[in-house]
């Protein structure tokens, strides 16, 4: 049976083997999904090893996506630009890197009639989880996407990479009150109950997206909310929706996602 896992430190919460596992049920695909924590000075030895006995493919998660990237033989576009890899596919000997957060995001925010073509986005922060969505997003054509960042040279530093004329560049405070269709939240405020500094102004009558999910609303969605935002929408589904291109990859099959993010609602 053809075996694929996700690698992570901490990965006990991970959710990828339900996700996967569904997707290979559905598909009547025969594989075994499972998580595997690795050690953190093991990771490489680890990878290797697996690759070598058999194994088709494997999803990285935190901390190790960029030591992934650095052992690949060829690496997709969109994970070169992300600068991180979350899929790898073995194909004799060597291994292949890509990464399907941005798609999934772009599937998530589709799914939830959220119109791209034309729109007028702000990307909060400007590290690896908003490097990973900027070029899916540019696919979309967007009139313009502006990433706010603390530290603006960082946002500017990012751009640099993309040469595109629709990305800005800007810090938090230099936002104003200018409309946007919709805002996404790529900081990592919302895991440490904090929500990013811009005015309430912003999120009124605008579509906002958080990329972490809970239980509850996370302080970002719960605050966008209170304060006018037209819808809020969680990052769970850009889970699953990564996942479903990963085994797109790997299967050579396109899993229905819909089904699978319902049972994932219900289990929390």
């Amino acid at each position: 049976m053809d075996q694929y896992r996700v690698f992570g430190n901490p990965i006990k919460q991970s959710r990828s083997p339900i996700i996967h596992q569904s997707f290979a049920q559905q598909t009547q695909q025969q594989l075994n999904y499972q998580s595997e924590y690795v050690a953190l000075d093991l990771f490489e030895q680890t990878i290797i090893t697996f690759m070598q006995s058999g194994a088709k493919g494997a999803n990285i998660t935190a901390p190790f996506k960029e030591q992934a990237m650095a052992l690949c033989d060829q690496l997709t576009e969109r994970a070169q630009l992300a600068g991180a890899v979350n899929t790898l596919t073995f194909v004799d000997g060597e291994i292949l890197g890509d990464n399907t957060d941005g798609e999934g995001l772009v599937q998530d925010l589709l799914n939830h009639k959220i119109l791209l073509k034309n729109s007028r986005i702000l990307l909060l922060g400007a590290g690896g989880a908003a490097k990973g969505v900027i070029l899916p997003l540019l696919a979309q054509a967007p009139q313009k996407i502006i990433i706010a960042n603390r530290t603006v040279s960082k946002a500017e530093q990012l751009i640099k990479k993309f040469n595109n004329n629709k990305l800005t560049a800007a810090g938090f405070d230099d936002l104003g009150e200018e409309k946007f269709d919709l805002i996404i939240n790529a900081t990592s405020a919302s895991l440490t109950g904090k929500i990013p500094p811009i005015s309430t102004a912003l999120v009124a009558n605008t579509d906002c997206y958080d990329m972490v999910y809970g239980k509850e609303l996370s302080p970002f969605l719960a605050w966008a909310k209170i304060n006018g935002a037209t819808k809020v929408i969680d990052g769970l589904g850009m889970l699953v929706e990564q996942a479903a291109e990963s085994f797109r990859i790997w299967r050579n099959v396109f899993p229905v996602t819909a089904q699978v993010l319902n049972r994932l609602r219900q289990e929390d």
